[in-house]
Parts: C-alpha cells; sequence; structure tokens
C-alpha cells in the first residue's frame, strides 16, 4: 500500500469513535441506528464516521430493504496490518443494548 493511502486509512483510525465503530462490526454488521444509543450523538453524526470509514475500504455497506448494514473489510484491515483481535472486547456494550431494549432488528 502506497504511503498516502497507508496515512489516510491510519488517520481514520485515530479517531476513537471510529475505532470503536470497527471494535463493534467486528464482532458483527450493524445498522445506523444501533450506534446511536451507544455513542450518545445523532444519526447524522454517526453516518459522517461511518462515511469517513467508508472512503478508506474499512466498512462495507450492504442495502437490505430501506436498511443499510456496516460490516468490516477485513482484507484492508489485514493490508493495514490491524490485528482484529487487538481491538477491545465491546460485547458488553451490546448486551448492555439489548436489556435497555435498545438493540435494533433492522429487517
Amino acid at each position: 500500500m502506497e504511503f498516502d493511502k497507508l496515512a489516510d486509512v491510519l488517520k481514520a483510525l485515530a479517531d476513537p469513535t471510529r475505532l470503536k465503530i470497527i471494535s463493534l462490526l467486528s464482532m458483527r454488521d450493524c445498522c445506523v441506528c444501533e450506534f446511536v444509543p451507544l455513542f450518545n450523538i445523532s444519526q447524522p453524526a454517526i453516518s459522517r464516521h461511518l462515511s469517513r470509514l467508508k472512503s478508506v475500504e474499512l466498512v462495507k455497506e450492504t442495502r437490505k430493504g430501506q436498511w443499510v448494514f456496516y460490516s468490516i473489510n477485513e482484507q484492508r484491515l489485514k493490508d493495514v496490518g490491524l490485528a482484529l483481535s487487538n481491538l477491545p472486547d465491546l460485547s458488553d456494550e451490546l448486551k448492555k443494548l439489548e436489556q435497555q431494549g435498545l438493540l435494533v432488528t433492522c429487517d
């Protein structure tokens, strides 16, 4: 990977919110609306973070009806040398959402 592209990817990962998004997506695909209660920021703000991650090809999106689900581009992460196993386990965050009835299933 070229230095400029690698630097751009690393800049995208330098933001704590985006790094947490990557960590959550390493566990499962998520819809934007699921991130809103986790980060306590607006849906447009979450969308901007996801757009930034998408612009450096770290995440992919899949449309299912009116919903857009985001997933990790594992190959891109491997290309930059980031091992998913080094990211913090945030499964407790998802469990808290589920217990509060805020875990959204966008079907």
